[in-house]
């Protein structure tokens, strides 16, 4: 779908008058990865400690990470693969037996709570789109109950009008379904939508091939990139939302 540019707003810091929307995506942007690495660490030390592990948590940590990546790696294509059964399936694999998802569920989400925190200025940015006029999505590969929790840590329970999950979806970014059905909900133009995202080819190439505007942060350089933010808080003024 090509994109057709926005009217442009002189009066505004590279703000246009149509902008509508401006959608998220999680991993590498609102949450920093960082802390869910360290999360993960820190549950693999719970689990070594609750069930009395001779495994060195180096070690351990290492066959948790195995057992995640390949649950992923076997899916195929786009098709959503949910993180919460990897995570079981990293469980059994570093305990050596198979562990009731009702035992370490609440472990993983006090570990989670505890630990995971957002990027500088995420939440500040969210809040302040909140406030405006403008639409405030989601749009992510993640389970959805996972990204209730995130918004829940971070504070931002009532910050957006809807959220797009690849559990919802049945896929995984760059599929069109999972930016269509976002576009869909909030009921705009794609040419009037943000995306903000840290992966070139899933968040950014996805989103321009759906006739979206492109945030790039963090993520690769390439032709889908339109605006390139090292601080979140900028996005402020791409939309010409005040500070």
């Amino acid at each position: 779908m090509a994109r057709q540019s926005p009217e442009v707003n002189d009066d505004a810091n590279d703000a246009t008058n149509d902008w509508r929307a401006v959608f998220w995506d999680i991993g590498g942007v609102l949450l920093d990865v960082d802390s869910a690495r360290q999360s993960h660490r820190r549950f693999v030390e719970a689990l070594a400690e609750r069930y009395d592990l001779s495994t060195p948590v180096d070690d351990a940590l290492a066959t948790w990470r195995e057992e995640v990546g390949s649950h992923f790696r076997e899916r195929e294509g786009t098709e959503f693969r949910s993180s919460r059964t990897a995570y079981g399936l990293a469980v059994d694999a570093v305990v050596g037996e198979s562990v009731p998802v009702e035992e370490w569920a609440p472990l993983f989400e006090r570990v989670q709570r505890e630990t995971l925190r957002p990027n500088p200025g995420a939440v500040e940015t969210v809040e302040r789109l909140a406030e405006s006029r403008l639409y405030v999505g989601v749009i992510s590969d993640i389970n959805t109950a996972e990204a209730t929790l995130i918004f829940d840590i971070f504070g931002l329970g009532d910050a957006f009008d809807s959220v797009t999950t690849s559990e919802s979806i049945g896929r995984t970014k760059p599929a069109p379904a999972m930016f269509e059905a976002a576009l869909a909900a909030a009921d705009v133009p794609p040419a009037t939508a943000l995306m903000v995202g840290d992966r070139y080819e899933h968040d950014v190439a996805g989103a321009a091939a759906a006739g979206m505007y492109t945030v790039a942060y963090g993520a690769d350089d390439g032709p889908a990139v339109d605006y390139r933010v090292d601080v979140l808080r900028a996005i402020l003024d791409i939309v010409g939302a005040e500070r």
